[in-house]
């Protein structure tokens, strides 16, 4: 298809950029270091760390991995919330050659195991709240290095032993475990410091992140990364915003970072992004506090914020929120979910600043499309194509489709990974022979290039012969006041092989079954309204807040 988006560009965004710009994320890296040295690259807790204090401490890290013997290529776990301590442990995993696993620190201990197995990883950088999962399957793995971080750490000498007392004796937040042979990250810090990193050679086809996907559909596999997939995303997000960013926000851009670290939408466009900018990242290690979460907004005059419509939708029902200085606010972007209308238009009400929301997934590193960060109202759209990047809608039988026709959007670019670690078979399922990346996705492309999800395939619901998707009804649903959160599954129907049924979190305790199926009558067709609603006093997500309906689904089936 030719490219017909590149016609409706804003004003200044090239149609290409140059891929081979950086041969390594540690190339940007130190680029960055050197230019914004004294800028305040990190704030937690109350503490700032500099470019330059990140350049010290991860050199530090760094070389004392390589002391381990540990080589250019091999795995390194981390398993860690928003804590500094993590950008602290990936660049110096990244300056040392070595491949980042990010893990969930809330994995089970069988996920955990699966993952550090899968991987190989010879070592793990872990805060001590959750090393009691990894006491429980550390001898099943490959790991022979386990570096323990507390939460208090870089914090400094009294306000570090603070926290590290409050989070351990008070809040009972570290549960107790035993592990043989463990160092603690302040030790290795100061170990490292002592020691010289070696230079080692990264070519741009070297595996920079196994980046693990959600495990929601069957076995969790590792999307391999390459620094090129990595630093042409950063150039393709960069070139996006070049044009809507005064030098006054490049000098002081603040980025709330709530999403964690270690999923790739956090990763690329929080943490990685600011390399280019020379922003500070907020980070925001309990985002599921919304008291303390928006209390700590109200310390900061921040750029962007980014998030899943669930976070946005939670930070609005705090009575505290529209009390917030908004004047500094210039981005707001959703990701990793749908972002509602309903949410959108109170978002833009509250803030003064569009909602708007780009798609990627963990296999495109992740940013595929994004809407112009100076829209003016929200479009339910998932916006163009960035530079360098092909989206072409196909149907089962890799047929591209006529715009306006709902199949399976198809992503190619160079920020597509390289495919699974070890898994040829599941990589040839998701790649085209032309190149593209089958996302999984049922999406719809408009005359000027825009692409509207339509939903998952797997979510799709089959009610007596036609399409059913969730996106819609949740959107509608959402409409009505009386609701917080809410997910739309299909479960089995002996008259129309499916049927509807809805999961709802009430803001109203008032709102009834009544209210809520008048209300869909009068904005859904009779086939897409739910037959079964059942009221919950919460929806399960995951780690980023996106509501699981696959749980629910299973739930049914059960």
């Amino acid at each position: 298809m030719e490219r017909i988006w590149l016609k409706h560009y804003p004003a200044g965004v090239p149609a290409d950029i140059d891929p081979n710009k950086y041969r390594s994320i540690r190339d940007l890296f130190e680029e960055s270091v050197a230019s914004f040295r004294d800028r305040p690259a990190y704030h937690c807790m109350g503490k700032e760390l500099t470019f330059g204090d990140i350049d010290r401490l991860s050199k530090a890290f760094g070389a004392w991995l390589q002391a381990q013997g540990l080589q250019k290529g091999e795995r390194v776990a981390l398993m860690m919330p928003n804590v500094l301590q993590y950008p602290v442990a990936l660049f110096g995993i990244l300056r040392a050659g070595m491949v980042v696993v990010n893990v969930n620190p809330l994995y089970t201990p069988r996920e955990l195991e699966h993952q550090l197995n899968d991987s190989g990883a010879k070592a793990i950088v872990i805060l001590e709240n959750f090393a009691h999962t990894l006491e429980q399957v550390v001898a099943k793995t490959p790991v022979k290095h386990v570096v323990v971080a507390a939460m208090g750490d870089l914090l400094g000498g009294v306000k570090g032993a603070l926290v590290n007392f409050v989070v351990r004796n008070v809040k009972k937040m570290v549960p107790a475990f035993e592990l043989d042979h463990v160092i603690r990250f302040n030790h290795v810090l100061a170990a490292g410091s002592g020691m010289t990193l070696t230079r080692v050679e990264i070519e741009p086809e070297d595996v920079a992140f196994l980046q693990y996907t959600g495990g929601t559909t069957g076995v969790s596999k590792g999307a391999m990364l390459l620094n090129r997939n990595i630093t042409a995303n950063l150039t393709q997000v960069e070139a996006w915003l070049d044009p809507f960013l005064t030098e006054d926000d490049r000098r002081n851009y603040i980025i709330i970072t709530a999403l964690p670290l270690y999923h790739i939408f956090s990763l690329t466009v929080n943490c990685l992004m600011m390399l280019k900018i020379g922003g500070k990242n907020v980070l925001i290690v309990n985002p599921r506090d919304m008291p303390g979460f928006v209390k700590e907004l109200a310390k900061h005059k921040y750029t962007t914020i980014t998030g899943v419509n669930t976070l946005f939708n939670g930070l609005m029902n705090d009575p505290n929120f529209d009390k917030l200085d908004f004047s500094a606010l210039r981005i707001s972007n959703g990701g990793g979910m749908a972002v509602q209308q309903a949410v959108a238009e109170k978002w833009k009400k509250i803030t003064g600043v569009t909602l708007t929301e780009g798609y990627g997934l963990t296999e495109t590193s992740p940013v595929a499309t994004t809407n112009p960060p100076d829209a003016k109202e929200f479009s339910g759209s998932i916006g163009l194509p960035v530079p360098s990047t092909e989206i072409s809608i196909r149907d089962d039988a890799g047929n591209e489709l006529p715009l306006g026709e709902a199949g399976e959007i198809c992503i190619r670019g160079p920020q597509v990974m390289a495919g699974y670690w070890q898994r040829p078979e599941e990589t040839a399922k998701v790649m085209t022979a032309d190149g593209y990346f089958r996302s999984g996705d049922i999406g719809i492309m408009d005359e000027k290039g825009h692409t509207r999800i339509v939903d998952r395939k797997k979510d799709m619901i089959l009610v007596s012969g036609f399409n059913v998707y969730p996106n819609e009804i949740e959107g509608v649903v959402m409409m009505h006041p009386g609701v917080l959160e809410c997910a739309a599954v299909g479960v089995r129907d002996e008259h129309s092989s499916e049927t509807v049924k809805l999961f709802v979190v009430r803001k109203d305790p008032e709102l009834s079954e009544k209210d809520l199926r008048e209300h869909c009558h009068q904005n859904l067709t009779g086939y897409k309204c739910p037959k079964y609603i059942e009221f919950r006093s919460e929806l399960p997500k995951t780690n980023v807040g996106k509501i699981l309906r696959r749980a629910l689904r299973d739930e049914k089936a059960a």
